[in-house]
């Protein structure tokens, strides 16, 4: 008798616990219900409040993904750089692909175009719009060219992949040959886009830092007038024994809607942005020949938006309602 009532002994404390967890989860299911409740009531208050979190949320978002999008082109433009090395003019087009097929077997080039002699003077021609000038030249003063494609992997003597100072090195071995004349990597441009990319995503990060303390207070106020609004009946709540978190949980449900709510407004908002100007940015960068496109809202920037926005709720009713209990009298 004994050792079977034991077992029913120790479920017990585990059936109360149990119990007493359903409750409280329970209690908190209905003041969050509740909580919704109360702000479907004042739809226009409701709605501009959102709105304006909404915005907050989705401007320094937006940058994000605009400097996300520019990061991904120069990816792509990073992998497509090549070191161009003009020959000397004595070096003839059989020479040329000679080397060209040496400098093919090292190990930090994946690619070699030899461009002749012939080849670089039409490419001139074409995109110089000089034609009748290089059709009245009696000799071909162009050299030969070799197109080097760095390997995209790690390379002794070079730095990480993918970052514009990595082949130099291969600059430096190539420009070194007998029959080189000079090698050139130009990747100017894309260190200014980094540059530019970088600043974007440090005005990113401090945008989002003061729209996040400007959501904070947004919420601290509102939810301050909506304890003023109900301040008779917190005090008579603590007049009877109310604890602090009992008085505090559905003002922190509220702001807690009211920061997820603004989280999806700037995912809808950020949503119909990129449906409205993708089609007009991938156009103007074909005309420039690029595939530029802005980056979709994924489903992470979107659960980003809608947790930082519940937790900035959460934080700013916190601070609201904690301040008052700390000036409130039972």
């Amino acid at each position: 008798m004994t050792r079977r009532a034991r077992p029913a002994r120790a479920r017990a404390p585990a059936r109360g616990l149990l119990e007493h967890f359903s409750a409280w989860l329970t209690r908190h299911a209905q003041v969050a219900v509740s909580s919704l409740g109360q702000l479907t009531r004042t739809p226009g208050a409701t709605s501009m409040t959102t709105l304006l979190i909404g915005i907050a949320l989705a401007l320094p978002a937006s940058l994000h993904v605009s400097v996300e999008s520019v990061r991904a082109v120069m990816a792509a433009w990073d992998r497509s750089t090549q070191v161009s090395v003009f020959l000397k003019t004595e070096v003839d087009d059989r020479k040329a692909a000679a080397l060209g097929e040496a400098v093919s077997r090292w190990p930090e080039v994946d690619a070699v175009h030899v461009l002749t002699r012939a080849e670089a003077l039409a490419e001139y021609r074409t995109f110089s719009g000089m034609g009748e000038l290089v059709d009245s030249l009696d000799a071909n003063p162009l050299p030969a060219v070799l197109l080097v494609q760095p390997h995209p992997g790690p390379t002794p003597g070079s730095g990480s992949p993918g970052t514009p100072g990595a082949p130099g090195a291969l600059v430096d071995r190539l420009a070194a040959l007998p029959e080189a004349d000079g090698a050139q990597f130009d990747l100017e441009w894309v260190r200014r886009l980094q540059a530019i990319a970088g600043l974007g995503e440090r005005t990113a990060t401090v945008l989002a830092g003061a729209l996040g303390l400007a959501v904070l207070l947004v919420i601290a106020n509102t939810t301050r007038m909506t304890i003023q609004g109900r301040r008779d009946e917190i005090e008579i709540s603590k007049l009877f024994g109310a604890t602090d978190a009992f008085v505090r949980r559905p003002f922190l449900y509220t702001g807690l809607w009211y920061g997820v709510l603004g989280g999806i407004a700037a995912w809808l908002c950020l949503g119909a942005v990129g449906l409205a100007l993708g089609g007009p940015v991938a156009r103007l960068a074909a005309l420039y020949g690029s595939d530029f496109r802005l980056q979709g809202m994924g489903a992470g920037v979107g659960a980003a938006l809608v947790l930082g926005g519940g937790l900035l709720g959460l934080l700013g009713a916190w601070l609201a309602v904690s301040r008052y209990l700390r000036a409130v009298k039972p």
